[in-house]
This record gives C-alpha cells, sequence and structure tokens, in this order.
C-alpha cells in the first residue's frame, strides 16, 4: 500500500494524517514531511495513525527522531488513534512511555489546549 501524509491545522497542533504501511520503504517520508514541518516553524505535532496497520522498526526510529527534534526544539510530537498492531510495537519497545498516545486526535488537541502546557 502506498503511504499518504498530509498535514493540516488543528487546534494547537499541526495533524499529520498518515495513511498506508509504515515500513523500511516509506519511513523516510513520514522523516522528511515531519522534518519539514520543524524546518517551518511548527512546534507541535499529532500523527494521526487511524490508517495505519503496521509500523516496521524503521518507521519506529523515524518517529522517535522526530520527537526528540521537537522536543529539543521546544516542542511537542504526539501519536493519536494507534491502531492495536502499531500499539503493540510500541508497547514491547516502550516508545509508549516517552511519546504521548490519544485515543482519538481531538483529544490531543484537547490536551495541547489544556493549561499548564
Amino acid at each position: 500500500m502506498d503511504l499518504r501524509v498530509a498535514a493540516r491545522p488543528g487546534r494547537g497542533y499541526t495533524v499529520v494524517e498518515v495513511r498506508g504501511d509504515l515500513d523500511m520503504a516509506t519511513a523516510p517520508r513520514l522523516r522528511e514531511s515531519l522534518q519539514q514541518l520543524i524546518d517551518a516553524g511548527d512546534r507541535h505535532v499529532v500523527v494521526d495513525l487511524a490508517e495505519v496497520d503496521f509500523m516496521d522498526s524503521s518507521a519506529l526510529g523515524a518517529l522517535v527522531m522526530m520527537f526528540k527534534a521537537l522536543r529539543d526544539a521546544g516542542g511537542r510530537l504526539t501519536l493519536a488513534a494507534v491502531q492495536p498492531p502499531v500499539l503493540s510495537v510500541l508497547t514491547i519497545t516502550s516508545v509508549d512511555q516517552a511519546i504521548d498516545l490519544f485515543d482519538t486526535v481531538e483529544a490531543a488537541e484537547a490536551d495541547a489546549a489544556s493549561p499548564g502546557d
């Protein structure tokens, strides 16, 4: 399946909608898309994974790299609507302990809008 990555403004975050498998062939495209947002000044990004049913270690590495890049720039990367196969990868690797996960994009946006952040 081809990877589709689209960014749109959200409430407090730039929402990156991802559709397709995240693997060795597609991870560079995800990383490049996120890097372009950082380069353009975006500091709060939620990656919507509702349409992603597979993620391998290279995609995991790309997400962790972009999480660190945003953190170092004073921003935040979160994941939303993580499907069970992808959640399994995040849990096994303990990445779910570092990157905040939300059930929905709306929940991530509400967290961004909450006082104290």
